[in-house]
């Protein structure tokens, strides 16, 4: 294996690695490029969101950490279909994330949960054919950013420049990625083999509206950060009840933990340390190959700016109560969802035996 083809491992697989290597030289060589590897991609990431800052505003350095999230992604995977219709896949999904946060956010809480169901279950269809690949994590999670971090005016001219400048480097990555890749599926083939008998289209309803009606309930109790609701709940919503299981016993807990170990530090540390500590849990985000340490370093960054905001107790205790609420009600609404859908499989089932016998 290459320093290029190690670079490009993920966590999991480096540790793996450095694990399965008996040789003790090798063995340091590998813990040395994943230490390289680490804080290679939070150089990159600081230097994407802070150009992203400079060039658009401040105001839409998320626009940049969205940009960057698709770029790492698309670098790695396809749509399943034809390259050049892939592009057009890439467009479509930029501009749901260019306008569908900010109608939702204008629409209200009824008119909102509507537009939130339209552009997620777009972006499911346009950008998660593979269900493996975990395509939501990425695409559904920079439309909960841009959302909650809503702009107006001449802030969200300039963000739908950023928007549309990311979208032109994201198709032409994506295209020389993977210009060699054969596929005999279109783009309409997407929409085509949307079937709500079928798993996989299933978990597209089942992932919109079980984020979407969080959303929704969030908003009418009137809580802060909706969007943590809606990214705990999308967090969890995988398409395999084990790894919903998984997530769903760790999200609320892992959470808690990273909420101790933030105000740990924030007593600890001097002020001027606070801003750093985001950049801290982007490094252990990084050293991490599981959910559950990946939980508690994404805590600090969000904690670090709703601290700012709500004061340090208001900011911890809405954490924790938002990512409660939203692993609870995704379980017990994949619970209600999955029951309807089985009624819903077996009366269409029922129904085409009972057509072919007229």
């Amino acid at each position: 294996m290459t320093f290029y083809q190690e670079l490009q491992l993920n966590s999991a697989g480096s540790k793996q690695l450095i694990k399965s290597t008996e040789d003790k030289k090798e063995r340091r060589k590998h813990v040395l490029i994943y230490n390289v590897k680490v804080y290679l991609v939070v150089a990159f990431c600081i230097a994407v969101v802070t150009v992203y800052s400079s060039i658009f505003g401040s105001a839409n350095s998320v626009a940049g950490v969205t940009v960057l999230l698709a770029l790492m992604v698309l670098r790695q995977v396809d749509f399943g279909i034809r390259t050049s219709h892939g592009v057009c896949a890439v467009f479509l999904i930029f501009g749901i994330l260019a306008a569908g946060p900010r109608i939702s956010n204008m629409a209200g809480p009824y008119w909102g949960f509507l537009v939130n169901v339209v552009c997620i279950l777009g972006i499911m269809v346009l950008g998660c054919h593979n269900v493996l690949m975990s395509n939501q994590s990425t695409f559904v999670l920079g439309y909960l950013l841009l959302q909650g971090y809503d702009v107006t005016g001449h802030d969200y001219y300039m963000r739908l420049a950023g928007l549309a400048a990311g979208a032109v480097v994201c198709a032409v990555v994506f295209y020389i990625d993977h210009r060699d890749r054969t596929y005999k599926r279109k783009f309409f083939d997407l929409f085509r083999e949307f079937d709500l008998r079928s798993t996989r289209s299933g978990w597209y309803l089942r992932l919109t509206l079980g984020v979407s009606t969080a959303m929704l309930i969030a908003s009418l109790l009137h809580m802060p950060r909706i969007m943590w609701v809606g990214i705990a709940s999308m967090s969890v919503m995988l398409p395999f009840a084990k790894d919903m299981e998984y997530r769903v016993k760790r999200r609320a807990p892992f959470n808690i933990l990273g909420c101790l170990i933030f105000l740990l530090m924030y007593r600890i540390l001097p002020e001027s340390m606070y801003p750093f500590i985001g950049l801290i849990g982007g490094i252990g985000v990084g050293y991490s190959a599981g959910y559950a340490w990946q939980t508690v370093f994404n805590t600090f960054g969000a904690l670090a700016v709703a601290a700012s905001i709500f004061g340090l107790e208001a900011a911890l205790i809405l954490r924790i109560g938002t990512n409660v609420f939203a692993s609870l009600y995704s379980l017990l609404f994949n619970t209600v969802f999955q029951k309807v859908a089985a009624w819903f499989v077996k009366f269409s089932d029922d129904r085409d035996v009972l057509k072919g016998t007229v």
